[in-house]
């Protein structure tokens, strides 16, 4: 097993590329939230767009609207899996909006809900779909392709919680199951049970665990507030950042085919706002744990950051750009304008901008224009735009 090693590496920014083309097609909703919409589907991607109230969903292509749904005030949208469906946070557990994506049905938010307490992290990984409950720490698993298979909920795993605390869990494809540790009064690290729900390993060194990224070869990290947690080969490693005691990792954006994680990095607590400006990169195979100062003005929330084309790492600043990040070499390579500058939101839930990736295209939100726009991430180029009449909030892709 490899030897941990923390470090702090400066960042100089590059010479970036050429302001991105900005002509797009541009495509306004319905006139009012929740109204039905009359457009003729397309089969291939469609994007789920939350505002207060809806979900809005779009056509990945053109943008195009194609329904405009009534949903509860604030909702958190997260892909479940099978390139159909997305996975809606409301008050009675995780309900199931069917896109349509890949074929040319009308989008529906149907009437099927995994219940839980409190609807928390959506994991998706070797076939299955998890969802975690934070009111009982309770874990819900089920074959992701059975989803689609059938008009009724599939069948599910439960996997009882222990103490009720905001966690996640994941299923390993041998069906190793991870899972945070915690109560109401902190998480404290993790824990792993074989196949039969034998516990086999665990760790209680990383407080404040939050968020999970699985790499290449099932490379498995959570994040710490000072460091993170790497779970390799059914080994815990304890992966200590620079800045200590202090030094928060709290999510990770991966590509299952590249070893390394680039995730979000805070080393002051009584900071104020949510715009952070430095990034942690993980070695999952070399047990590395560095972290990069973004250039100046470049900043970031956790909405802000996706995977992409050459696994590279796509961060929509505050600055309005797209910067691509190598994750190994920690440097900034290109930069692509996208939408116009932007501040910190006052609390987490406020819409601000974000940005999801599938395939080449990253799809965009920008509330204070009410707009939505896809990116060709080989290009830098805005391919389509659409102008909302809500401003939008969660976004989420289905691919089709």
């Amino acid at each position: 097993m490899h030897l941990p090693t923390a470090r702090r590496i400066g960042l100089t920014a590059l010479a970036l590329g050429a302001a991105a083309t900005l002509a797009a097609c541009s495509t306004p909703t319905a006139s009012s939230p929740g109204a039905a919409v009359s457009t003729t589907p397309e089969a291939g991607a469609r994007v789920a767009v939350a505002y207060e109230g809806g979900i809005v969903v779009l056509d990945g292509d053109t943008l195009e609207t194609v329904a405009d749904l009534a949903s509860e005030e604030f909702t958190r949208l997260n892909p479940a899996g099978d390139d159909r469906h997305v996975m809606v946070t409301m008050s009675k557990g995780f309900q199931v909006l069917d896109t349509g994506a890949g074929s040319t049905d009308q989008a529906e938010l149907t009437d099927l809900v995994f219940a839980a307490d409190k609807p928390g992290h959506v994991v998706r990984h070797g076939g299955k779909t998890i969802l975690y409950a934070d009111g009982t720490s309770d874990t819900t698993v089920f074959e992701t392709a059975e989803l689609a298979a059938s008009d009724a909920l599939p069948e599910v795993e439960t996997i009882a919680g222990v103490d009720a605390h905001h966690g996640v869990s994941l299923v390993l494809e041998d069906g190793t199951f991870l899972t945070t540790v915690g109560n109401a009064d902190g998480r404290t690290g993790i824990t792993v049970q074989d196949s039969s729900g034998a516990t086999v390993t665990g760790s209680a060194d990383c407080p404040g665990v939050h968020g999970e990224g699985t790499a290449a070869n099932e490379a498995v990290v959570f994040g710490c507030e000072d460091g993170a947690l790497l779970y390799r080969d059914g080994e815990i490693t304890k992966l200590t950042a620079p800045d200590q005691p202090y030094g928060r990792m709290g999510n990770a954006y991966v590509s299952e085919t590249s070893p390394l994680v680039v995730g979000d990095y805070k080393n002051d607590p009584d900071a104020e706002g949510y715009l952070l400006h430095a990034v942690t990169l993980i070695d999952t195979e070399a047990g590395t744990y560095d972290v990069v100062d973004l250039p100046e003005g470049v900043e970031y929330t956790f909405r802000d950051i996706a995977r992409g084309p050459g696994d590279l790492a796509y961060i929509l600043s505050a600055d309005g750009s797209i910067h691509v990040l190598d994750p190994a070499t920690g440097e900034i390579i290109d930069a692509y304008p996208v939408v116009e500058p932007w501040e910190s939101p006052i609390e987490w839930q406020d819409p601000h901008p974000a940005i999801v990736v599938s395939g080449d295209i990253a799809y965009v939100t920008e509330p204070a224009a009410n707009a939505v726009h896809a990116v060709d991430l080989t290009t830098g180029e805005i391919v389509a735009t659409a102008d909302l009449a809500v401003t939008p909030n969660e976004i989420a892709v289905a691919a089709g």
